[in-house]
């Protein structure tokens, strides 16, 4: 049993339900669970042909989903940050002394066997315990 959870969570897959669950059965009594999205901010020179407005429309939007996404489920933090997908889940996991990661992965591709996924690159570099939660 853990007393910090947590969830990083890809609001385009379909296993935040699952993993939101997995961290409710992990978390000890008191614990606390936070479900955090990292939003990727546009490269430098995609983000020369947006305006502003929409960066922060996105923003925002991804901010509505991942509220409506732990909406059922009871005793979630919500976080959104901007920044690179997996060096931002361990940098946040240290920040907070999380002790546990429970993270979704998809079934991979070669392009994952190539250069990792996201789960794959938590894994090795976290200094907390993770555990991966494949989808079918």
């Amino acid at each position: 049993m853990y007393k910090k959870i947590l969830v990083p969570m890809a609001l385009d897959h379909g296993l935040s339900e699952s993993t939101l669950a997995i961290a409710k059965a992990l978390c000890s009594p008191g614990g606390s669970i936070t479900a955090l999205h990292i939003y990727e901010t546009p490269s430098g020179s995609v983000s020369t042909f947006l305006d502003e407005s929409v960066v922060r429309e996105g923003f925002q939007t991804a901010k509505a989903m991942l509220e409506e996404k732990t909406a059922g489920v009871d005793g979630i933090k919500t976080e959104i940050v901007k920044g690179h997908t997996y060096r931002t889940i361990i940098d946040y996991a240290a920040e907070h002394r999380t002790e546990c990661i429970v993270i979704g992965s998809h079934k991979p591709g070669l392009s994952d066997y190539l250069m990792g996924t996201t789960a794959a690159r938590v894994v090795r570099h976290s200094a907390c315990a993770v555990h991966v939660y494949r989808g079918s």
